[in-house]
């Protein structure tokens, strides 16, 4: 039975056509996907690198722990990237996904998804920027005109990329985009390929520790930079007790690794390969508070998704109204 506790699902293209939309958008599709059986008592989770509470409570088996009660089995899939990752989400391959940044559910529900908005992180704006070499002659956002500038498609990068370069009356039309990943971008920054490069941590906190890369513009006043957990509509609808379990469980590792950040460092550096340093000063800029999806929250994602369809970098409107939203009973 369909739970109270989600608005009305949104309407899902077929699974070929969204496909295409998202490789016309210029978006790699994951190169597999666990099987996509469904089965109540099984939560299928995916997960990035990067998705620091998942890979918290993967790693001490708190969720195991958790659902026991509810005879649910976990099982875990490990993604390079959000769209993917939400790919999979959509066409019945995992059951819930770990953190996305902000810009990439617009992606997946431009490509007729059919995700709900579970919970979100709070913002945290300074936890991206767009960062110049310690020598560079560029001060401010307007001398960016003319510039090749690196940054991932599609990530919470471009969106901040498109609001700082449209306060200063620019456009994307007024650089030239170097599309590249975290690690080529990097090459491509320190090498001087590039003049700047837009990036989010912890990749963000590396280059300054390590190559003393200079911030020209955060996401301060432009870009909130919301982390958002979403979970297969039909999944949500069935298993709305998993979901309270599962935010509960995220709640609780936030706030454990605010209130304990050297340790989580400690813990966090070997899994994404940085030392714990650079991990500790990244931490301190993201929020890690785990809530209930507010409409704040999903008025961003619309300016988002407008933002790309009006760059022309989704392939079409995308009214964020129209996807489902679970919310707890209670949440802080």
């Amino acid at each position: 039975m369909p739970s109270p506790l989600l608005h009305p699902p949104v309407r899902s293209a077929g699974a070929g056509l969204q496909r295409r939309h998202l490789l016309a958008a210029g978006l790699a599709a994951a190169p597999w996907f666990p099987s996509a059986a469904a089965d109540p008592e099984r939560l299928r989770i995916g997960y990035q690198k990067s998705s620091t509470l998942m890979i918290f409570l993967k790693s001490r088996g708190l969720l195991e722990k958790a659902l026991a009660p509810l005879q649910v089995h976990v099982q875990w899939h490990e993604f390079n990237s959000g769209l993917p990752l939400l790919e999979a989400l959509n066409v019945g391959a995992i059951d819930v996904s770990a953190d996305v940044a902000d810009a990439v559910p617009p992606f997946a529900l431009a490509a007729g998804a059919r995700l709900t908005y579970y919970a979100i992180e709070t913002p945290s704006p300074q936890a991206q920027a767009i960062v110049v070499r310690k020598g560079s002659p560029l001060t401010s956002v307007a001398q960016l005109k003319g510039q090749k500038v690196a940054f991932a498609k599609g990530a919470g990068a471009h969106y901040l990329l498109l609001e700082a370069l449209a306060q200063q009356g620019l456009s994307i039309k007024d650089i030239e985009p170097a599309y590249l990943s975290p690690a080529d971008a990097r090459a491509a920054f320190e090498n001087g390929s590039v003049g700047a490069w837009v990036i989010l941590d912890p990749f963000l906190a590396a280059v300054q520790r390590q190559s003393g890369a200079r911030i020209l513009q955060d996401g301060a006043k432009l870009s909130s930079y919301r982390h958002f957990y979403l979970a297969a509509t039909p999944y949500a609808q069935r298993r709305a007790d998993v979901l309270g379990v599962l935010y509960a469980q995220l709640q609780a590792a936030g706030d454990w690794i605010k209130k304990n950040p050297s340790q989580a460092a400690e813990w966090h550096a070997p899994v994404i390969g940085l030392d714990t340093a650079t991990v500790e000063a990244a931490n301190q800029r993201r929020s890690y508070r785990v809530q209930a999806v507010d409409a704040e929250a999903l008025a961003e994602q619309q300016r988002i998704a407008d933002a790309f369809s009006q760059a022309q970098i989704i392939p079409r409107r995308v009214q964020v109204s129209e996807s489902p939203v679970w919310r707890p009973d209670t949440a802080r």
